[in-house]
């Protein structure tokens, strides 16, 4: 029987200085998604494809090492990432069980931004945890996966934030578009 957990967090963030410009710092995808996950652990594809190496998780005896393909898709005022393939590392024997979803947006909403990410897992229990009962393992994972949700979240109200000020703060934010002719 595959196991199954998930988390969802929401975000609603005020923003005090310079917020009527968060709109078009969102179309600056490459510095947000950078500001939104950890950059080290970030490999641009293509524009609007990202790989991501998920923090190493420790469940009981087993890490677990995610590598997962992002998109991003853009809206004037919001931004959506989804993940679109994962591929698991350090478990032998569940690669092909495993499936990690995650989906969520970040927007403009007045005087700052709100958002909303949900991470999902479903995976085989490997032969290593079956004498674990499912609900420990499931309670577990839920656990680490608002784990994951938190630390972002965190980013979001800390670096994203920052980086967003030292944008505004850049004097060649305020340059007009570059026209060809």
């Amino acid at each position: 029987m595959p196991l199954a957990f998930s988390a969802v967090q929401n975000l609603d963030l005020p923003v005090q200085r310079s917020s009527e410009r968060l709109a078009e710092y969102l179309t600056d995808e490459r510095r947000v998604v950078g500001s939104l996950l950890s950059p080290e652990q970030l490999t641009e594809l293509e524009p609007g494809r990202y790989r991501y190496a998920v923090t190493p998780l420790q469940l009981f005896q087993l890490r677990i090492e995610p590598l997962v393909e992002l998109r991003v898709d853009r809206e004037p005022g919001r931004l959506e990432l989804r993940s679109t393939a994962c591929e698991l590392q350090g478990v032998p024997g569940i690669e092909d069980d495993f499936d990690l979803r995650l989906g969520s947006w970040l927007e403009v909403a007045g005087p700052g931004l709100r958002g909303c990410a949900e991470l999902k897992v479903s995976v085989s229990q490997p032969a290593v945890l079956r004498l674990i009962p499912s609900r420990v393992l499931e309670a577990t994972g839920e656990s680490l996966l608002n784990g994951i949700l938190l630390s972002i979240k965190g980013r979001v109200g800390q670096q994203l934030v920052r980086d967003f000020h030292q944008w505004c703060d850049d004097p060649s934010c305020d340059l007009p578009p570059a026209t060809t002719t």
